[in-house]
């Protein structure tokens, strides 16, 4: 017996043959199981045709020459002597009778009224079923075991033999008076069976061969070309995973260049903003303050005869336009700056947004937040409170800011943001107009780090903005 082992090392041996060569492996045994099987069924044919041809040529022989040396048993079951020496020269003289090797006479109750073996002669036996047919009027020819009790001298020689029972019948009455049995070899029988076998094994496989070689061919030509396609496949997949590995790393350098695109604009509009707080803010407070400092000595000046603006009222409306000016740089410069969010977590920098736009606005925001240990990276900081920023002051300046709400959560690794209010909505259709410039800001920067963006509204219905972000990006040289 095979081990595991051995068994599935011929299996994996088996599989990486080609197609025509498993179909070799595979069918030459279904085609040597086919010609036994033909063979067999050939022989068992022949067999039953031999015995039955030999039945019906000893039930002539019995019509012919044993019946008229058997007629007195019409009215006695005894054969005399004068017929009992008849049918020992029928049996050693005919061509028939020299096939058989034992004869014998049954009458209509199962005892033997004559047999090559006289020691079972007045014996008799149980009725079986090659009698009970003859003494029906049938003939039953088969190939005995010789293990029947009546069989005694028969199996001490043979182990099989030809086993014919014919009736015979009474002239001119037709009626059966005895039974006639006759055992012949199965030499000629063993002898035309082997060469009809042998026959019909020739041209099995002649014809078998010729099938196999043509079908063979086809399946070799077919294993050739799936061969060719195999390889052709392997080397169209071996360059899509090579191209898959350069579109990963490709991706990858997207998603760290995204990343630091959004770091350095923020450092960017820092930089603005301070040029703005340290530039032209500082002149203009200088220049407000000398404005301050002569504009004392000019109030006193004559107004104009002609009833136009005096000096006065010219002064200050242009300290007006200079406080409002140096009022609105301060406060571009600060909306331009983002807070210190570098050691900030997630849920302290929406703490953080949602309580500058509140200062600022004096609205009142629902912040709820998830606990989360995850240290996200600095581009989804950023990115995270400029959407809350950008959210809730889009919200305020367009849906009154009604009920305005902001959750925050870490799922799995990403970074889930909502910002909801019940304002009046809008028609998401329009979100392409100038109007609404700032929603397609905020999907590009989700959508740049590689995160989701969803907008829900309708007119009446208020406006859900959901954000999925991954906590982590591909760090870069200035985190």
């Amino acid at each position: 017996m095979l081990s595991s082992y051995q068994e599935i090392a011929i299996i994996v041996a088996f599989t990486r043959l080609s197609l025509s060569r498993q179909f070799l492996v595979a069918s030459f045994p279904i085609l040597i199981a086919g010609m036994l099987v033909i063979g067999s069924w050939v022989g068992q044919t022949i067999e039953r045709g031999v015995v039955n041809r030999t039945g019906g040529v000893t039930s002539l022989y019995v019509d012919s020459f044993v019946a008229p040396h058997l007629q007195q048993l019409l009215g006695t079951d005894v054969l005399d002597e004068a017929h009992r020496t008849a049918l020992d020269a029928l049996l050693a003289e005919t061509p028939l009778g020299q096939r058989i090797v034992a004869f014998k006479i049954w009458n209509r109750t199962g005892r033997i009224l004559y047999s090559t073996d006289a020691a079972i002669i007045g014996r008799s036996f149980p009725i079986g079923e090659g009698l009970a047919q003859a003494l029906a009027g049938n003939v039953h020819s088969e190939i005995s075991d010789l293990s029947q009790g009546e069989n005694e001298f028969e199996n001490r020689k043979w182990t099989h033999l030809i086993e014919t029972y014919c009736p015979v019948h009474a002239d001119k009455l037709g009626t059966i008076i005895a039974v006639a049995e006759f055992y012949q070899t199965t030499d000629e029988l063993n002898r035309e069976v082997l060469a009809a076998q042998l026959q019909s094994w020739l041209v099995v496989a002649v014809t078998m061969l010729v099938m196999y070689l043509l079908i063979v061919g086809l399946v070799r030509r077919g294993s050739q070309t799936i061969d060719v396609q195999r390889r052709q496949l392997n080397d169209k997949v071996t360059e899509l995973s090579a191209l898959a590995g350069q579109n990963a790393q490709l991706h990858v350098n997207v998603r760290r260049a995204a990343a630091r695109t959004t770091a350095l604009n923020e450092r960017f509009l820092r930089r603005i903003s301070t040029d703005l707080h340290d530039g032209p803010g500082q002149d203009l407070s200088f220049a407000l303050m000398r404005f301050e400092a002569i504009a004392d000595i000019c109030c006193n000046c004559p107004s104009p005869g002609d009833g136009g603006h005096s000096p006065r009222d010219n002064f200050r409306e242009a300290h007006t336009a200079l406080r409002s000016a140096l009022t609105d740089l301060r406060s571009i410069s600060l909306g331009l700056q983002l807070p210190e969010i570098d050691r900030l977590r997630s849920n302290d920098i929406a703490a953080r947004a949602v309580r500058d736009f509140e200062e600022k606005t004096g609205a009142k925001v629902t912040l709820t937040t998830a606990s989360a240990q995850t240290e996200a990276s600095w581009s989804v900081k950023i990115t995270l409170y400029r959407l809350i920023q950008e959210s809730l002051a889009n919200g305020y300046r367009h849906g009154g800011g009604c009920d305005q709400r902001v959750d925050v959560a870490i799922v799995d690794g990403r970074l889930i943001l909502k910002v909801s209010d019940s304002g009046v909505g809008f028609d998401p259709r329009k979100t392409n107009t100038k109007e609404h410039l700032g929603l397609e800001g905020m999907r590009e920067r989700v959508e740049i780090l590689g995160g989701s963006f969803q907008l829900q509204t309708a007119p009446g219905q208020g406006t859900v903005i959901r954000v999925s972000l991954p906590v982590q990006l591909p760090r870069t040289q200035d985190e």
